[in-house]
This record gives structure tokens, C-alpha cells and sequence, in this order.
């Protein structure tokens, strides 16, 4: 069982590729796409409505696997998408524990981070919190 995180940012598609690819080459793996979108600011939604807050989520979740959905192209591998809101990386780690995951897949960083030398800081929070082998791809 493969974990991939996507955020729609061209790492991510790549760290979707490298699984792939890990996939195909073991008959009995599964892949699961996570893309995991951080909560409003508090008071957000009581001023523009839960409604909207929805739907600002419902378009971030669509953006981040419509990149994915390319990614996996005729790929013969059956990939499963997993829509959360919270905390990144603890929703992260939580998802990869519930599932029991062999391997966690992702970038190094995400969008808008500035440099692809460093990790960023859901990367790192991740490898540190978790025993599950993690695969990041730059």
C-alpha cells in the first residue's frame, strides 16, 4: 500500500509518477491519493459562510487531482483519492496510519516554497513523526 500526497504543484506529480512506476512493478500494490487542504482562518466561514468555505475546498481538492489524474494518464494502476481538511502533516500521518500503509510517498516541498534544496516543513514534520518508510522526491 502506497500513500502519495499531491497539492496540484509539479513535485507532487512527480512523486505521483515515482510511485507509479514503483507500482507497476509489484503486481499486488495500490496506491492512494492524498491531497489534504489546510482549514480557513478561524472566523472565516462565520463571515463568508460554510457553504463557500466548501466550496473553496471542494476547488483546492479539484485543482490538486486534476494535476494527479494527468500524472496517472493510462497508467494500468488503480489509484483511489482521498479528500481531507486539516492539519497537513498530522492529517498525513493520521491517513497513514488508519490505512497501514507500506510506503509514504512525497515532495520535497510544496507549492510556493521558495527553495528545492531545503525540505519544507511538512516534509519534515512527517519523516520525523512517523516510522512508516517515506520515499521524497525532489
Amino acid at each position: 500500500k502506497i500513500l502519495v500526497t499531491v497539492d496540484g504543484s509539479d513535485i507532487s506529480s512527480r512523486a505521483l509518477k515515482f510511485a507509479l512506476k514503483l507500482a507497476k512493478q509489484t503486481a499486488t500494490a495500490s496506491i492512494a491519493v492524498l491531497h489534504v487542504d489546510a482549514p480557513v482562518f478561524p472566523g472565516v466561514e462565520r463571515r463568508i459562510g460554510k457553504e463557500a468555505v466548501e466550496s473553496y475546498h471542494a476547488d483546492n481538492h479539484e485543482h490538486a487531482f486534476k494535476a494527479a489524474r494527468k500524472a496517472v494518464g493510462r497508467s494500468q494502476v488503480t489509484v483511489e483519492e482521498i479528500r481531507a481538511v486539516g492539519d497537513i502533516a498530522e492529517t498525513i500521518l493520521a491517513v497513514a496510519a488508519k490505512r497501514k500503509v507500506d510506503l509514504l510517498v512525497m515532495g520535497s516541498h510544496g507549492r510556493g516554497a521558495v527553495s528545492g534544496v531545503l525540505l519544507g516543513s511538512v516534509s519534515s514534520k512527517v519523516i520525523a513523526q512517523t516510522t512508516i518508510p517515506v520515499t521524497i522526491v525532489r
